[in-house]
């Protein structure tokens, strides 16, 4: 078999064996195929210390259709790929080169961008509660930040699985793993108010309101009503610039803002790590510098 072969048995243990989201197969995918078409037609045993030097070194002066080359990142993200397929392929008993032999490139600390308290406010004032729509905003961006679920969880939510007396709930984040979920009082109170406001059945948590949305069957489920990750992007984009905070707001700055905010209130990183769903403690260490910044101001404060 051809390394192409390999690669497509491993896309579906990625998504079958590992239970991996869409998205990771689908980057898995595009990685190993540059990979792929780069080297041609070759077996595992063909793949050298040698030759991946050689890719990398690829990987680094690649130009896309804009003349752009590929950010350190990304080029990182292509080695991991790399990596855990080599991997498959030993544990499968598939001579090929030794996955520990491929060292990962460095790349600069990743800088978290989050909102505070007040800012938070701000943004929260924006949506006009005079409307259906802008009651589902607010609700919206209040369970962001009181959850700190990713985006693709939030929109994914339906109504019954969200329990607004006890404030908690079940999702399954990245490689279906659940989690628990918890909601402040105000954020329970303005999904409570969102779905007084709705006068159907459906569904989704979360449904479009504007003038252009389809009409959907009254005994339907409503599913083609269910915003998307590009709806509650744009709204956080449009309703951030209006609210003068002069930062480029996303869902995931709800969830750094989260994350903060728990630890300047005193949290352990390792229930951070929990609430976030993060499968390592090392993802979760980005916020140290919240931490660190926290306790700078108490030592300047208290000891003279």
């Amino acid at each position: 078999m051809t390394i192409q072969d390999y690669i497509a048995k491993f896309l579906v243990a990625v998504e079958v064996e590992k239970n991996q989201s869409q998205k990771t197969v689908e980057n898995y995918g595009r990685y190993l195929h540059r990979f792929s078409n780069w080297a041609g037609e070759i077996n595992p045993e063909q793949i050298t210390l040698s030759k991946v030097q050689d890719y990398r070194l690829y990987l680094n002066r690649f130009r896309d259709k804009f003349d752009e080359p590929l950010s350190p990142k990304t080029q990182s993200f292509h080695i991991i790929a790399l990596r855990a397929f080599l991997k498959y392929l030993a544990r499968n008993d598939i001579d090929t080169l030794s996955p520990e032999k491929i060292d990962l490139p460095k790349v600069e600390k990743r800088v978290v961008e989050f909102l505070d308290p007040q800012e938070v406010l701000e943004l929260f004032n924006i949506p006009d509660v005079s409307k259906v729509s802008g009651v589902r905003d607010r609700a919206l961006l209040e369970v962001l930040y009181a959850s700190g679920l990713r985006v693709s969880e939030l929109v994914s939510l339906n109504r019954e699985q969200v329990d607004t007396k006890r404030r908690e709930f079940t999702v399954r984040g990245k490689g279906r793993k659940p989690r628990l979920v918890f909601l402040t009082e105000r954020s329970a109170e303005w999904v409570e108010k969102y779905l007084k406001l709705r006068n159907d059945n459906f569904k989704p948590l979360w449904i479009s309101h504007g003038p252009r949305t389809r009409k959907c069957d009254e005994i339907g489920t409503g599913e083609e009503r269910r915003i998307t990750s590009r709806t509650v992007q744009n709204m956080l984009q449009r309703t951030s610039r209006l609210a003068g905070l002069g930062k480029k707001v996303t869902p995931h700055t709800l969830r750094h803002s989260f994350a903060t905010t728990l630890l300047n209130n005193g949290a352990d990183i390792r229930s951070v790590q929990e609430l976030l769903g993060h499968s390592s403690i090392q993802t979760t260490q980005i916020y140290t510098h919240v931490t660190n910044a926290r306790l700078r101001e108490v030592h300047a404060k208290f000891h003279q």
